[in-house]
């Protein structure tokens, strides 16, 4: 049986889902490659809750964690409406390929118009075709306000 949820950080089992999915993330050669720090481990959910938007989506089989969203809410200035960014997703490896990532999508989805949100947004790497896949699958694409300029790029710059 697959359950999706919204975590609730107050329960425990939800608390050590996120941070085992995550750190099984950051373990795959798409997150990283490497384990999360103690700090993070230690801090992660403590710090999600202290932020009402953030949304944390799990997926359980059997009552074990199959699977996780989170969520950050953003604004859209040429809209002028809240959006909704996928900012980690994630399925265990023993639990792909049994529609888990559609039906966190789809939650995250039915969150966002609850929201009045304009649009979701990812980022996704280059190379992970597995992934983009999925996306355009659900109906995520590429974008560019003007063909003359190009597509967008997700860019950083590390401050700690």
């Amino acid at each position: 049986m697959i359950e999706v949820i919204k975590a609730d950080f107050n329960i425990p089992a939800h608390s050590e889902a996120v941070v085992d999915l995550m750190n099984t993330y950051a373990l795959d050669s798409m997150g990283g490659g490497e384990e999360l720090s103690h700090y993070v481990k230690s801090n992660l959910t403590i710090e999600l809750a202290k932020r009402k938007s953030i949304h944390t989506i799990l997926a359980f089989i059997d009552h074990k964690p199959a699977g996780l969203i989170i969520a950050i809410e953003g604004f859209s200035t040429f809209a002028c409406k809240p959006l909704l960014n996928i900012h980690d997703l994630i399925v265990s490896p023993n639990y792909r390929r049994r529609g888990i990532s559609k039906l966190l999508l789809q939650t995250v989805e039915d969150i966002a118009l609850e929201l009045g949100c304009c649009k979701l947004t990812l980022e996704v790497l280059e190379g992970n075709s597995i992934a983009k896949s999925a996306y355009r699958t659900f109906g995520f694409e590429g974008y560019q306000l003007n063909p003359d300029m190009g597509r967008a790029l997700f860019w950083q710059k590390k401050l700690q």
